[in-house]
């Protein structure tokens, strides 16, 4: 009885040779000091050319105003004008670190790793869901500061008595509906929770959905649809597609909340063009 034998090529691992690699020194620290130099010489020029507005010398008696917080929480910052504080600066943050670190353990596909647009419909997917994060975070924040309820007069003929007058922005969904007596003093605990002279036992409900409530169903909300959206028309088909779709849209969030905590936050933290700003000294020990 004959047996066949069949070759099969060995495979082996493929290494680089010596000529294609490239060393830290001098190669990459060349290159490295080379941009810093042309950098601090360009910071240099700008530093001479343009005058900053630079104010008085610091004083801790007087606080300006506005008063900002520094450019890496400004974001932060603006998300402490439309929601919960404690939402705003411990708990979203918290949750959307344990999300991006659980990125990896949801998408356990090996092939494409570390490839810039890897799959199919990557370069798509980023660039609707950016758009989609940056007009929809403008939108909600425009809606919030009541930037656009011209456009509810204009289109619903909204006057002082109208009842969809809540819709003109968020806080009105508390102030302008006719919420029972009850709904401002739920009962929820058997025992009473003091903290920080912040009662736990009654809930507030119109105060709670605007604080609370409406922000996250914005945020879960909106990005589920999103990425349902995208899967119903075929763009999202791996579980990667749905992590790029996320990632993208969180992004394009974070920049428009930080540009505006930094160029269109007036006195007082109202919302106004950049070449509207104005800064005073404030009154003495307030904020």
């Amino acid at each position: 009885m004959a047996t066949a034998v069949v070759a099969r090529p060995v495979s082996r691992t493929q290494t680089r040779s010596r000529e294609e690699e490239v060393l830290v020194w001098p190669d990459l620290v060349f290159i490295e000091f080379i941009a810093a130099m042309l950098f601090t010489i360009t910071l240099f020029l700008l530093s001479f050319l343009v005058n900053a507005p630079l104010l008085d010398q610091a004083n801790a008696d007087v606080t300006p105003n506005p008063s900002k917080a520094p450019w890496y929480l400004l974001n932060l910052q603006e998300l402490l004008l439309h929601m919960n504080a404690a939402m705003a600066g411990v708990i979203i943050p918290t949750i959307w670190l344990v999300i991006m670190g659980a990125f990896p353990y949801f998408d356990r596909e090996q092939h494409g790793q570390g490839v810039w647009f890897g799959t199919e419909k990557a370069v798509r997917l980023t660039i609707v869901s950016a758009v989609v994060g940056f007009v929809g975070t403008w939108f909600l924040i425009l809606w919030d500061s009541g930037k656009i309820a011209f456009f509810l007069h204009g289109w619903f003929g909204l006057s002082g008595g109208d009842s969809l007058r809540f819709l003109e922005n968020v806080r009105s969904v508390q102030t302008q509906l006719p919420w029972p007596e009850w709904s401002r003093n739920i009962t929820y605990s058997p025992v009473n929770i003091v903290i920080i002279g912040e009662d736990f036992q009654h809930l507030d409900f119109p105060a709670w959905l605007v604080e609370q409530g409406i922000p996250t169903m914005a945020m879960v909300g909106m990005s589920a649809m999103l990425i349902f959206s995208l899967w119903r028309v075929g763009w999202v088909v791996t579980r990667r597609d749905a992590l790029i779709v996320l990632f993208s849209a969180f992004v394009a969030a974070y920049g428009v909340l930080t540009l505006t905590g930094t160029a269109f936050r007036g006195q007082g933290q109202e919302l106004v063009f950049p070449w509207e700003l104005k800064v005073s000294e404030g009154i003495p020990g307030q904020e």
